[in-house]
C-alpha cells in the first residue's frame, strides 16, 4: 500500500493508460480507491488506429484529463536506432519490441507527472511481467521523488479480480468498452517496432499458432505461407549507423498508401526518411513478406519463464541490413568487443536498466563504432527470409585484392608471410602440449 497525506487535497496519480482492458479497469479502480484526482497518459509510439477515441474513452471512465504524447519519432530515433546499432537481441531471438518503448513511454510520463504536480504514477503491469520493473526503474532514475502504484501488486486488487474473466465482467457492468473476450483472452501490446501476444491459448508452450485457427491473430504480417511467391527487392541508405533513406521501386505508392510519411528529400536515387518513416516502410514491406514473426519461451527478469509470440517485420529487415554493413566497414577487433557487449546489452534493456549508467556507457562505445557505418544495402525479401544482396561503402575495409582466390595480387598479399604468422601462434600451443 502506497500511504500519502492527502489533507489539503486529494491525490493526482498519472495512470499508463492503454485503452486496453486492464489500464481501463485500473483507471476506475484506482479512482474510487483512491480518491484520486486521475490523470491518462497515452503514449503514441505507433501502434496505429488503437488510439482513435482514447481520449474521449479515458475521460468517460473517470480521468479529468487525458494526455496523448506524440512519441513516435522520439521513439525511432533515440530508443529503436540506439538499440538497432548495438545489435541488441535478447537470448538470442527476441528484439525487444517491448522492452524498448517501455522507457520511452516512462521519460514522457515523468514529464507530464512533473507539470501536473502528480503525486504518483500507475501502471498496469503485473506483478509477475518485465514492465513492472522497466515503468518503476525509469522514474526511479528520472523523477526518484515521485512514487509507484502497481495495482496488480495489491492484494485487493487481486482479490477482486483474480482473472481476467473478471476484469471483462466489471468492464461490461461499468460500461467500458473493451475488444477482449472469453473466446480469444489473449493480451496485445502494439508499437512501432512489434507487437507481441500472450496470455490465453498462448500459455500453453505447445500450442501451435502457426495455424488456421489463429490466422486472425496476427496484425503486421502474413504468414510465410501466404507471402509472395515473387522475391521483392528494397536497399537502404545508412549514415552513421542510422539508416536515413529507402529505394524501392514503388516506394512513391507505398508512402501514398502509409499517408502519414513525408520525405525529407533526395539523395544518390534514394529517398529520404525519418527514422519514424523508415520504420513504417519496412514494416509494410517486411509484414506483406511475412517476414519477422517469432513464437518464443523467454527468461523473465523475475525469474519466470513465460511464452510469447512476436511480429517484428520492419526491425526484422533493418537489423539484417545494419549488421551486414558493420561487416564491410566496422574493424575486426571494435566488432568483437561490440558483439561481446550484445547479451549484456539486450539484458538492460530487457530488465529496464536503459536509463542506468552501464547501458549508457556501452552505448558511447557502440556510438564510437558507428562512425563509418555509411553506405548501401540491398536485400532480398521473401516468404519470411531476409537475404543479403549486396552492400557497398566509401568506408569499405573489403578489398578485392587481397582477397581474390586468383593469383598476380602477391604485392597485396604475401602468402609466405602466414608462415611465421601460424608459427608464432602455435608456439604457445606447443609449450601447452609438452607438458602433458
Amino acid at each position: 500500500m502506497v500511504c500519502f497525506d492527502v489533507a489539503s487535497r486529494p491525490m493526482k496519480i498519472l495512470v499508463a493508460y492503454s485503452g486496453g482492458l486492464d489500464t481501463s479497469v485500473l483507471l476506475l479502480w484506482l479512482k474510487e480507491k483512491y480518491q484520486a484526482e486521475i490523470i491518462a497518459f497515452c503514449a503514441d509510439v505507433g501502434q496505429g488506429d488503437e488510439l482513435d477515441g482514447l481520449e474521449e474513452k479515458a475521460l468517460s471512465t473517470g480521468a479529468s484529463k487525458c494526455y496523448i504524447g506524440d512519441l513516435k519519432e522520439d521513439f525511432a530515433a533515440n530508443f529503436i536506432f540506439p538499440m538497432v546499432q548495438a545489435g541488441a537481441i535478447y537470448e538470442g531471438r527476441y528484439l525487444l519490441g517491448t522492452s524498448i518503448a517501455r522507457p520511452c513511454i516512462s521519460k514522457a510520463m515523468v514529464e507530464v507527472a512533473l507539470a501536473e504536480g502528480a503525486d504518483a504514477i500507475a501502471h498496469g503491469a503485473t506483478g509477475k511481467g518485465n514492465d513492472q520493473v522497466r515503468f518503476e526503474l525509469s522514474v526511479a532514475s528520472l523523477a526518484p521523488q515521485i512514487k509507484c502504484i502497481a495495482p496488480w501488486r495489491d492484494a485487493s486488487f487481486r482479490s477482486q479480480f483474480p482473472g481476467r474473466a473478471e476484469m471483462i465482467a466489471y468492464a461490461n457492468e461499468h460500461g467500458i468498452p473493451i475488444k477482449a473476450s472469453m473466446k480469444k483472452p489473449y493480451s496485445m501490446d502494439r508499437n512501432l517496432l512489434h507487437i507481441s501476444f500472450e496470455a490465453g491459448a498462448m500459455e500453453d508452450p505447445w500450442y501451435d499458432a502457426t495455424g488456421p485457427d489463429d490466422r486472425e491473430m496476427y496484425v503486421l504480417s502474413v504468414s510465410p505461407e501466404e507471402a509472395p511467391d515473387v522475391p521483392e527487392y528494397v536497399q537502404i541508405l545508412f549514415e552513421k549507423g542510422n539508416a536515413i533513406g529507402i529505394q524501392h521501386e514503388k516506394l512513391s505508392s507505398i508512402l501514398s498508401d502509409l499517408g502519414d510519411v513525408t520525405p525529407a528529400g533526395e539523395r544518390d536515387g534514394y529517398t529520404l526518411l525519418s527514422p519514424y518513416g523508415v520504420m513504417r516502410v519496412l514494416n509494410l514491406l517486411g509484414g506483406r513478406n511475412g517476414i519477422g514473426r517469432v513464437d518464443i519461451v523467454e527468461n523473465r527478469f523475475v525469474g519466470m519463464k513465460s511464452r510469447g509470440i512476436y511480429e517484428t517485420p520492419g526491425g526484422t529487415i533493418l537489423l539484417a541490413a545494419h549488421r551486414d554493413l558493420e561487416t564491410l566497414v566496422v574493424d575486426r577487433e571494435a566488432m568483437h568487443i561490440r558483439d561481446s557487449l550484445i547479451p549484456k546489452y539486450a539484458q538492460l534493456v530487457y530488465n529496464g536498466f536503459w536509463f542506468a549508467p552501464e547501458r549508457e556507457a556501452i552505448q558511447a562505445l557502440v556510438t564510437e563504432t558507428q562512425k563509418k557505418v555509411s553506405g548501401e544495402v540491398r536485400l532480398k525479401l521473401y516468404k519470411g527470409n531476409v537475404m543479403q544482396a549486396g552492400r557497398r561503402s566509401p568506408h569499405s575495409m573489403y578489398s578485392e585484392a587481397v582477397a581474390t582466390m586468383e593469383g598476380g595480387q602477391e604485392q597485396a598479399y604475401n602468402q609466405d608471410d602466414a608462415t611465421g604468422f601460424i608459427a608464432l601462434n602455435a608456439l604457445r600451443l606447443k609449450a601447452s602440449a609438452r607438458q602433458l
